[in-house]
């Protein structure tokens, strides 16, 4: 890690001062929001405040926390989709919203919503479709999206229509869109959405070499609790309504359960499973062990 992760210091916003947070926009940080505010057209806001989110350079990023809880709103804020009331986020240093074009060949995205960016007649133009945009040439085009679709083998849905695919493939046909123009900072909103177990360890191999060997940046939510500690460096926790409860790496965060309880988070099963047998009765002998393991009615099934 660049930084240290360290909590430091009080936030500014006023409804953010029983929570310390860590230090304020860096050098080293690819990513940074600190107390936003957003108010949408019904009348809902979300307010992004409690902990600063930072994102440094080859880490991956995890925003954990249940539905409208403001994880996709704080990556639209990110892309610049999104003007804040109130706040700062910075991505590359600038105002994502007010800098977009300066920043968005550095950007690649999967949105939850993959439909919505498989917008092109077959696979293959919808993975050459950002690059086309931003003025490649037709042969750096042809042999970028050789390579990626083979990295994520898709190569042979090439002249498939985006929409006679699975979940599955659509989402792999949009990250292969999205990692097409080689991203410093990627952005996943349900990575592992609609993956078959293959497929899902694939990306999560995908990811863990992206970030280590390519130095990417990756910023991704997920409901999959049971992937975060092979899929994340660093982690944020947040509650309904945008409070970023908590932060710190897997181990750490899943070391506070009243917290994930507030936010309706539960731990990894593997996490819950060793919970409950230290809190139980220690066996004495063999019989009271199988007994304890196998649950009443089981005794020597296992």
């Amino acid at each position: 890690m660049d930084v240290p992760r360290t909590a430091t210091g009080a936030p500014d916003c006023a409804l953010c001062q029983k929570h310390l947070h860590r230090h304020g926009p860096h050098p080293a940080d690819i990513a940074y929001v600190s107390c936003v505010l957003h108010s949408f057209d019904d009348g809902t806001a979300v307010h992004l405040c409690g902990l600063d989110f930072c994102a440094h350079k080859g880490e991956r990023t995890v925003l954990l926390g249940p539905n409208g809880a403001g994880k996709s709103t704080l990556l639209a804020h990110l892309l610049g989709l999104l003007k804040s009331d109130e706040g700062v986020v910075r991505v590359f240093g600038v105002d994502p919203h007010q800098e977009w074009r300066t920043i968005r060949q550095r950007i690649g995205v999967v949105l939850q919503n993959v439909d919505v960016q498989l917008i092109m007649p077959t696979v293959y133009d919808d993975v050459c479709f950002s690059a086309r945009q931003y003025g490649w040439e037709r042969e750096q085009i042809e042999l970028a999206a050789t390579e990626i679709m083979a990295r994520l083998g898709i190569t042979e849905l090439a002249g498939r229509t985006p929409q006679s695919l699975s979940g599955g493939e659509k989402r792999k046909v949009a990250l292969a869109g999205a990692l097409l123009t080689r991203p410093e900072l990627l952005i996943l909103d349900e990575a592992f959405e609609g993956l078959d177990p293959a497929s899902r360890r694939e990306i999560v191999d995908l990811l863990a070499e992206l970030s280590r060997e390519d130095g990417v940046s990756i910023v991704l939510t997920t409901h999959d609790i049971d992937a975060v500690a092979e899929i994340a460096d660093y982690c944020y926790v947040l509650r309904a309504g945008g409070e970023i409860v908590l932060s710190g790496t897997p181990a750490e965060i899943f070391e506070h359960a009243d917290l994930l309880a507030a936010s309706n988070i539960r731990p990894p099963i593997l996490a819950e499973l060793f919970e409950r047998l230290e809190s139980a009765a220690r066996p004495l002998t063999v019989d009271e062990a199988v007994t304890a393991l196998s649950g009443p009615g089981q005794h020597g099934k296992i």
